[in-house]
């Protein structure tokens, strides 16, 4: 079958690979009709996520059909229509049943004490085979599967895989009430999730900050007022809207690749650059140094610093953003002073999918209003180049296995 395959840093391809098999028997196998690229796939080609094994299959976002099933799956059949959790849990171990799934103690092949178990991710994570391909093995089906009514497209199921997920326990973890006003950091897909949630949570007042018109210009479309960070200071503006006070809550749904602003008043002066520079090398020392293509982010911790500078004294700061355990810089002493609530995790996809598939069904928000592309699966790696440069048109792309059609 065909699949994209990780190499090495800066190198993958569209391999054929031998196909998924039952290993254990909770897994399930299921045949992919979409699959998608995400942000975090690209975090393991540039390098900043490290620790990929050459020839894990990338992706953790995807809908399919069953096609077999181990003795013990008894939630689903073969011909039942799923989407996948990107995070794998058994469903019974003592943090699953309190719906903490991306700490399950089971999952994860290297040991409870080795974190989240992922699709498609580093070796701390499993590593277990992604879901960009023609078909994949599902590890603890019962759980980490979904089961999706005739009445979803496979479009909106796509993005309950992961993106809209993480975006609403984003706005969840800022425990945003009625009348708040809130910052999101970062207006790629993951962002503009976090603004539509925090809509649906009731806040007044988004603020969107980014430097990329496309990104900015949807975050308008839902309602947040749009700054754009190579034009001016993102904190002062976030100060300016709330009367000096800040937003009562900030979320960082950048991460790790996090780029400093190319002109005006917030971009970096040479101590500042000096940091970065020593965060970077810390973070990723074995990232793509040349050319324009795989580069890493240059500002890896700028996020943290800015919200926690511009949210209010009490305010809270919710963090979805990808950082490894690499990173070890965060300006705590200011978050101290400020006496903030920060919280932070990968997501539990679990606990979520099925209740955003009822607000998908009951017309509340259309999470595919995102897709800006369907291509062949085949066409991936060029998908990858633009989607990391960021190319307008290319904001979430759709990878449809066992088709050459586009859209």
């Amino acid at each position: 079958m065909k699949a994209v395959v990780f190499k090495s840093v800066g190198d993958i391809r569209v391999e054929d690979v031998p196909e998924p098999t039952i290993q254990d028997a909770t897994d399930a196998i299921i045949r992919i009709t979409a699959s998608s690229i995400c942000g975090t796939d690209l975090h393991m080609v540039r390098g900043t996520m490290p620790g990929m094994k050459a020839g894990t299959i990338l992706g953790h976002e995807a809908v399919g059909i069953v096609e077999s099933v181990g003795v013990q799956v008894t939630n689903f059949s073969v011909g039942d229509r799923v989407v996948v959790c990107s995070t794998i849990a058994c469903g019974a171990c003592r943090f699953c049943q309190c719906g903490e799934f991306s700490s399950c103690d089971n999952a994860n092949p290297n040991g409870p004490d080795a974190g989240t178990a992922f699709f498609g991710g580093p070796a701390s994570t499993g590593p277990i085979n992604g879901l960009q391909a023609e078909r994949a093995r599902i590890p603890f089906a019962d759980t980490t599967l979904v089961r999706l009514s005739d009445s979803i497209s496979d479009e909106d199921a796509l993005l309950t895989s992961d993106i809209f997920p993480t975006g609403f326990m984003a706005a969840e973890f800022a425990d945003i009430n009625a009348g708040d006003s809130v910052a999101v950091f970062g207006c790629g897909p993951v962002g503009q999730m976090a603004i539509a949630s925090a809509k649906l949570l009731g806040a007044s007042e988004i603020f969107a900050v980014d430097c990329i018109p496309e990104r900015l210009k949807l975050a308008q479309h839902q309602g947040a007022v749009p700054i754009d960070y190579a034009s001016v200071d993102p904190v002062k503006t976030l100060k300016g809207y709330t009367n000096e006070v800040g937003p009562d809550a900030c979320i960082d749904a950048v991460g790790v690749d996090a780029q400093s602003a190319p002109s005006g008043p917030a971009k970096a002066d040479l101590q500042a650059k000096l940091l970065n520079t020593i965060d970077q090398r810390i973070v990723a020392p074995h990232a793509v140094p040349f050319g324009d293509q795989w580069r890493q982010g240059d500002a890896p911790t700028q996020v943290l610093r800015w919200c926690t500078e511009a949210v209010r004294k009490v305010g809270r700061i919710s963090i979805v953003g990808v950082y490894p355990p690499q990173v070890q810089l965060y300006p705590i002493g200011g978050a101290l002073e400020k006496s903030l609530t920060i919280r932070g995790a990968n997501c539990s996809h679990r606990r979520y999918v099925e209740r955003l598939l009822k607000l998908i069904e009951q017309g509340a928000f259309k999470p595919s209003q995102v897709l800006a592309q369907q291509k062949s699966l085949t066409a991936a790696v060029d998908c990858y180049k633009n989607f990391d440069h960021r190319q307008e048109g290319w904001f979430k792309v759709e990878l449809l296995p066992g088709t050459e059609a586009a859209a």
